[in-house]
């Protein structure tokens, strides 16, 4: 039995024009990302001699759409780039790349139009701040979307009614496994103590999967004269707010407190496991998630990878993660935490290469919210529809 291909599809409010994507998920695969290629239908009637154009956008947002400070939004287009697709300005066969647009083609009639876009080298992936339980409207993310629109030119405003907009996702998965083993390790002196606290942090590797179990090692000498107790071991995600503000948030997205203690003139040599889950953090304002997605349909956004010629300035957001560890020292002078950190990545991973032309059982299903559980609505349609 043949795997069927799924297509989404959007059509504008006056049935002028409807948009065809093979997939709403663009991978960045270092070296190179998934093109942006699709099918536009028109109605020649509908547009009553207007052209159609489509558009590739990446745009930071840093709080709600409608606040401004000072009369500057806090909004930028980090990439914009349109493209007339009617009245088709090259013959239909040069504008075709791919076999998903050749079969829509095909399938779709003469009134459909292929569009093709790729992506630069210096674009962040997509992410988004999860707001709180009563916050409203659009939040600080970096966001992509593809609008085609009906219009005497690319410039003048687009109506609502004659235009639709799908939001897409960039995303990363891991490049090839890293051969590096992540350790950490420090030596604590303490006050009236001749001999120092040795600890040492490891992971068994640098890259672990959404979903993935984190085991961590822990290897502490006491020679010092104080005991060692509460130890306590944590995931933290670091976001780095890069354009506009420089704002950093550290969140722990998973915990793992115990009573094991070191007394002087003993050692501990213990494993412990980490799970860093969205699921275990579904209610936590500020939480970056891989894209404007939430819960069943995303996870916790992915590790920044920064390409040495790109400004970190232009990513908009950088995330980061790190296992902390932390103790407690007590002596007869007071007691003191000492901690130790190991960054980490965590990525997707890489999915097997699809095979083009696998089947040609195309099944359409509607581009909205019903199928991007938790996304907040596009411009024509209602943020609080179910």
């Amino acid at each position: 039995m043949s795997r069927k291909h799924v297509v989404f599809k959007k059509i504008s409010r006056d049935k002028s024009l409807a948009v065809y994507l093979a997939k709403r998920d663009f991978v960045d695969h270092c070296d190179h990302v998934d093109p942006v290629d699709g099918v536009v239908v028109i109605d020649p009637v509908q547009l009553k001699g207007k052209k159609v154009y489509v558009m590739l956008s990446c745009t930071f947002r840093y709080g709600r759409q409608d606040m401004e400070v000072m009369g500057v939004a806090f909004r930028r287009d980090l990439f914009v780039v349109t493209r007339q697709v009617y009245p088709e300005l090259q013959d239909k066969a040069k504008l075709t790349h791919t076999k998903s647009q050749e079969r829509l083609l095909k399938k779709l009639g003469d009134n459909a139009f292929p569009f093709f876009f790729e992506f630069p080298d210096n674009l962040p992936c997509s992410v988004a701040l999860q707001p709180g339980p009563n916050d409203e409207g659009k939040k600080c993310a970096v966001e992509f979307e593809v609008k085609a629109f009906c219009a005497e030119n690319q410039n003048e405003k687009i109506e609502k009614q004659s235009s639709v907009r799908l939001s897409i996702r960039k995303i990363q998965f891991s490049a090839e496994s890293s051969q590096v083993v992540p350790v950490a390790e420090t030596t604590f002196e303490f006050l009236m103590s001749e001999k120092p606290l040795h600890v040492k942090l490891s992971l068994p590797k640098e890259t672990f999967y959404h979903g993935e179990p984190i085991k961590t090692n822990v290897e502490i000498t006491n020679s010092s004269s104080r005991n060692v107790k509460d130890i306590s071991l944590s995931v933290e995600q670091v976001t780095n707010i890069v354009l506009y503000s420089n704002d950093k948030y550290v969140k722990s997205v998973a915990k793992e407190e115990t009573r094991d203690g070191v007394p002087t003139g003993t050692s501990l040599k213990q494993e412990y496991t980490l799970y860093p889950l969205l699921d275990h953090n579904k209610d936590r304002r500020g939480l970056a998630l891989d894209g404007r997605l939430k819960h069943e349909d995303t996870n916790l956004a992915s590790s920044s990878v920064v390409k040495e010629e790109v400004l970190k300035e232009v990513q908009g957001i950088l995330v980061f993660y790190k296992v902390v560890l932390r103790m407690i020292a007590s002596g007869t002078v007071g007691s003191s935490e000492v901690s130790l950190e190991l960054p980490f990545k965590l990525m997707h991973p890489k999915p097997e290469p699809a095979k083009e032309g696998e089947s040609d059982d195309m099944v359409f299903e509607e581009f909205k919210r019903v199928y991007l559980k938790g996304v907040i609505g596009d411009d024509d349609e209602s943020p609080t529809e179910a």
